[in-house]
């Protein structure tokens, strides 16, 4: 089953720039498509694959930068940009 999932990440730091970026370059590291924005990430691949990579950098994140939000919307299917 294909997933698509619109992540937003929020720090709970002063300094929120960097971990933002290291949670996308390892979703981008977990060979996942991946698109970002300045408002969510975008994620998308078969089922197992995303759910183990959000699980893995959501914990990561945890033990580097302490608390934060993760908020995420998930459809089942491919709604992959087309650039259209």
């Amino acid at each position: 089953m294909y997933l698509s999932v619109q992540l937003s990440y929020y720090p709970l730091a002063d300094d929120f720039k960097p971990p933002v970026k290291e949670v996308v370059k390892k979703l981008e590291a977990s060979g996942l498509e991946v698109y970002s924005n300045r408002m969510s990430t975008q994620v998308f691949g078969e089922f197992d694959a995303v759910m183990a990579a959000l699980s893995d950098v959501m914990k990561w994140s945890f033990e580097t930068y302490g608390k934060a939000v993760f908020v995420a919307n998930f459809l089942q299917g491919d709604r992959r940009p087309r650039g259209e």
